[in-house]
């Protein structure tokens, strides 16, 4: 290449590729990580900076050596396809795969490879569960990458990717340590979300595993100088050109070249002094965006060559000539012209595979934006045409083509087959929405309007994410829905029927009722979804109606219950039946137990009786019946474990720490409540539950700042989600704390609404933990005749009920009383009573408490060596078991007896002096990632306070001041392993 142009032309006959600069360190850090197999590569930055060319230059000059390389890009379709970048990488492999040693496993491979059906395995049996159905397409695409000896998977524009397909890289990442190919993931941090799954991907990397994460940035003045003067024959540019450049370009490398073709198309540049400058400002009017670039650059090209990206950007993703062509309306030969019109004009790419996409997705996005709407939907509609006979079928992408034409029709079939294709695929937020948008966008006839809105309310009560906008916008929709005068009183039934479960989850608990009621009326046509919906129907959430009606619908949901003849129906209603009776306090609930099968045939009903199961061990611990919860909670376990149903397997597990907590089982316990909200965060129930078992363990161990933070969380949280028996606790544990330091006056206004709640529900089972402290409140505030009648009401709503754990809240109600009336030595007996009744369950903890009552009301009588022995005794059980406040408080009332308090530290937690404590060591590691306090708190189940003093404590035992020279301190010290930082510290 000449230095630069003859004089006499003033500029170069052409306009060059860039020179590849700017990126020497990235590239060495591509090159180090990539060496050191398996590894993963993120490469992240915002658009144009440069991330493919990265990419490319890296491919071309090193590449995979080990074995074959799967790429791929995500294109940026209005509702991204399922899995549809892990299937595009495979699209270039030429070995048949026939010749490859997969299992029977690779049979669920056929409906993603088509056209490979022939050398795949049969098909194997459906699962039931989409959950699992995921899990076994993960392994088989797993199994298949290792059949190939893949060396290298590369997935550019991450952000654009649907979920299935982040959840294949989290689960293909985490299965690296044991082998699998490197990943080099490309993405654009501004476009992620914050509940996407990518971050989990970009803050979890596993160890053991060769981790870098590149973030290239934008190009300096000398670079931006060296690119300019690659593209215009390696001339020297002026400063003040260089400068003007990087002004208005940041130094964006793709803003930079496409400023610079523009400018030569428009002649605005010319050589003076042997140097490339700019015209006068007067003479010049620079685009301020690479989109106005690109519009004025395509402008330039012939009508044809215009035709064809216009093509290209409505199809908006790599696409071959044959696509191009008829979504043109071009003959073939007039598109293969344009394209190669396209491609010299540095326009066009070809990706590798003989598909064709633009070189810059922000031009493909200018280009689209100048193109008529009238014309739009005839591109859209010709893009749809063309893409009907592509297999496998895209039908998202041919939803979105065929919406945009205006074909209402091709519109809800293809976003209807789409949903049902993200559904099986584990994908439900896809498949709502897409038919949320079709509701909300489409005018639909009545029957496709009832059949997309019932089966949209159907697919969103298979969503696992908290209560979100997709949640807040399908439930707005169907409402509006209804309002439809053209649907029949049975198809708003059928939308009523989801619609009112979907309201239980967003909190609404009335509307809800009113819905379900409504389904009710008219559902004679579908017995099963009539006995569903009374069984929801039947559960005591929040509301207005007392047990007895949701008694009378559970006893209606039973009679039509006994006509259905489909076992897996019938299953499934008597087992939601049967946990709503315990929840309702129903001793009919256990008849209906005890013909539960322990067992199922198929994979459904196992996955069915796993969730059924720990329901009943939940029901269970509320009746205070031990035994049978742990003997369900150990079958939920064991059928989640066969099914290798994670989140059922969480939910038991969950309960099991419960019962663990009950049952004086401590050891531990912190650290199973940390590990199970760190594995299932995205689930409100789990993650208030993990916060409840953090703030019991706080207030027995007497730090009671960071209880109650925790028990307000709970109470706040449970009461905005409806979950109306999950406030008796958190209120109960916090009206303890204001008992304790004599204000009995807060002590009841904290029960107050709870207490509301249990009188008008009419659910004694729930009243626990607060019918005895809303008892002790009442008599600490000089209301006798108020402590009397609630224990009266208690023992009435407890009358034939064989719930153990309420009975004994009951004694220590009549053992409030008889104290207070003064007869100390009845009193001691009736403590006693309550203990032995704690101790059946067992529920060691409070029959301490009982026992320490049992003292006091002993030396009031005047018994002062029974009272010291029995307080001795208390002290020395509540501190082994780890209860540390309480065995201080009774440590402090031997004293003040004059009692010798022996010291008990042999048992205890350890000090750790000037080393890191396992929970210093725990913050400190999060720390190093980058998360906040607030962060860290919600992760560990902790306080922000407690977070804040542990690291503090870290901090002075490492001697150092500050957050960043805490990580780099840990790891120079062999604190923490260099490989388990991630993000600088903030």
């Amino acid at each position: 290449m000449p230095p630069f142009p003859p004089a006499d032309h003033g500029v170069p006959p052409t306009v060059s590729t860039p020179e590849f600069v700017g990126r020497d360190r990235d590239m060495e850090a591509l090159r180090d990580a990539a060496s050191r197999h398996p590894a993963i590569v993120l490469i992240e930055g915002e658009a144009g900076i440069g991330k493919s060319r990265l990419l490319q230059e890296w491919l071309a000059t090193d590449g995979p050596r080990r074995g074959p390389a799967l790429l791929s890009v995500c294109p940026p379709l209005r509702e991204s396809l399922t899995l549809g970048p892990i299937v595009d990488a495979f699209r270039g492999v030429t070995m048949p795969f026939a010749d490859l040693e997969l299992t029977g496993l690779a049979g669920v491979l056929r409906p993603l490879f088509p056209e490979w059906s022939a050398d795949l395995p049969p098909t194997p049996e459906p699962l039931g569960d989409a959950r699992a159905s995921r899990h076994r397409l993960f392994r088989a695409l797993d199994e298949l990458i290792h059949a190939l000896d893949v060396s290298l998977l590369v997935l550019e524009d991450a952000h654009w990717a649907d979920d299935v397909t982040l959840e294949f890289l989290l689960f293909l990442t985490s299965r690296l340590p044991s082998g699998g190919p490197s990943v080099v993931i490309s993405y654009r941090p501004d476009e992620v979300d914050a509940g996407s799954l990518l971050l989990r991907l970009t803050s979890r990397l596993p160890a053991g595993v060769t981790q870098a994460r590149i973030a290239p940035a934008p190009l300096s003045r000398e670079d931006t100088a060296t690119l300019v003067s690659s593209m215009l024959g390696g001339s020297a540019v002026s400063t003040e050109f260089t400068e003007f450049l990087q002004e208005r370009t940041d130094g964006l490398p793709v803003a930079l070249e496409e400023s610079v073709r523009l400018m030569w198309d428009r002649a605005d540049i010319t050589v003076r002094d042997g140097q490339w400058s700019r015209r006068e400002l007067s003479e010049l009017l620079i685009p301020p965006t690479v989109r106005d670039c690109t519009r004025e650059r395509v402008g330039r090209l012939s009508p044809t060559a215009r035709q064809v990206l216009r093509a290209v950007a409505t199809l908006a993703e790599p696409s071959s000539d044959a696509t191009i062509a008829a979504t043109a309306d071009l003959a073939p030969s007039e598109c293969r012209a344009g394209i190669a019109e396209a491609a010299g004009a540095a326009v066009l790419h070809d990706d590798g595979r003989d598909l064709w996409r633009f070189r810059h997705r922000l031009a493909a996005e200018a280009v689209y934006e100048e193109i008529a709407r009238t014309e739009r939907a005839d591109l859209h509609l010709r893009a749809g045409r063309a893409l009907e006979s592509v297999r496998p079928l895209p039908a998202a992408r041919l939803a979105h083509h065929f919406r945009a034409a205006g074909e209402t029709e091709l519109w809800t079939r293809y976003s209807e087959r789409a949903a049902e294709h993200a559904m099986a695929s584990g994908d439900h937020t896809t498949a709502v929405v897409l038919l949320e948008d079709l509701l909300s966008a489409a005018d639909l006839a009545p029957p496709d309007l009832a059949r997309v809105a019932r089966t949209a309310g159907v697919f969103a009560l298979s969503r696992r994410e908290p209560l979100d906008d997709v949640y807040h916008r399908l439930i707005a929709t169907l409402r509006a829905v209804l309002d439809s005068p053209e649907l029949s009183a049975r198809q708003k039934a059928e939308i009523r029927n989801p619609l009112g479960r979907l309201l239980i989850i967003a909190g609404e608990a009335k509307a809800a009722l009113a819905e379900l009621e409504q389904a009710v009326a008219n559902l004679d046509h579908d017995p099963t979804e009539a006995a569903r919906a009374m069984t929801y129907l039947g559960w005591a959430y929040a509301g207005p109606w007392p047990a007895r009606t949701h008694a009378r619908w559970l006893q209606r949901a039973a009679v039509i219950t006994a006509a259905i003849t489909s076992p897996a129906d019938r299953l499934n209603l008597a087992g939601n039946r049967a946990a709503a009776l315990l929840m309702l306090g129903e001793e009919e609930a256990w008849q209906v137990i005890g013909g539960l099968p322990l067992d199922g045939a198929t994979s459904s009903e196992r996955l069915d009786l796993a969730r059924i199961h720990t329901n009943i061990g939940t029901g269970a611990l509320i009746w205070g019946r031990h035994a049978d919860a742990e003997r369900h909670l150990i079958v939920a376990t064991g059928l989640a474990d066969t099914e290798q149903a994670a989140r059922l397997r969480y939910n038991a597990e969950i309960e099991q720490a419960n019962l663990a907590w009950h049952t004086g089982r401590w050891k531990g316990l912190a650290e199973r409540g940390t590990a199970l909200a760190a594995t299932d965060r995205d689930r409100p129930t789990i993650y208030l539950a993990t916060v409840r078992l953090a703030a019991r363990l706080a207030a027995a161990a007497g730090r009671d700042r960071a209880a109650e933070e925790q028990f307000h969380l709970v109470l706040e949280e449970a009461s905005r989600l409806g979950a109306v028996d999950d406030t008796m606790e958190p209120a109960a544990a916090l009206a303890r704390l204001r008992l304790a330091v004599g204000d009995a006056g807060q002590a009841l206004r904290t029960t107050d609404r709870p207490m509301e709640t249990l009188r008008a529900k009419g659910v004694w089972v729930w009243g626990t933990d607060l019918v005895p402290v809303r008892v002790a409140a009442y008599l600490s505030a000089g209301r006798p005749d108020d402590a009397r009648r609630l224990t009266a009401q208690f023992e009435r709503g407890l009358r034939n009920r064989s719930a153990p754990g309420p009975r004994a809240a009951l004694a220590v109600c009549r053992a409030h009383l008889v104290a207070a009336a003064g007869e100390h030595t009845r009193a001691a007996d009736a403590y006693a009573r309550a203990a032995r009744a704690w101790s059946a369950l067992p529920r060691p903890y409070d029959a301490m408490l009982a026992r320490e009552r049992q003292a006091g009301e002993l030396l009031a009588a005047g018994r002062a060596d029974a009272g010291r022995e029995l307080l001795a005794g208390q002290y020395e059980s509540l501190f082994r078991l780890g209860a540390r406040g309480d065995a201080d408080r009774v440590a402090q009332r031997l004293r003040e007896l004059g009692a010798e308090v022996p010291r008990l530290w042999r048992g205890g937690r350890k000090g750790y002096g000037d080393q890191l404590s396992p929970r210093e060591l725990d913050v400190v590691r999060l720390v190093a990632t980058g998360k906040t306090n607030r962060e860290i708190s919600r992760i560990l189940a902790k306080s922000p306070a407690t977070v804040d003093q542990q690291l503090r404590a870290a901090m002075r035992k490492l001697k150092v001041t500050s957050r960043t020279a805490l990580a780099v301190t840990a790891v120079e010290t062999g604190v923490l392993p260099a490989e388990r930082t991630g993000a600088r510290p903030t």
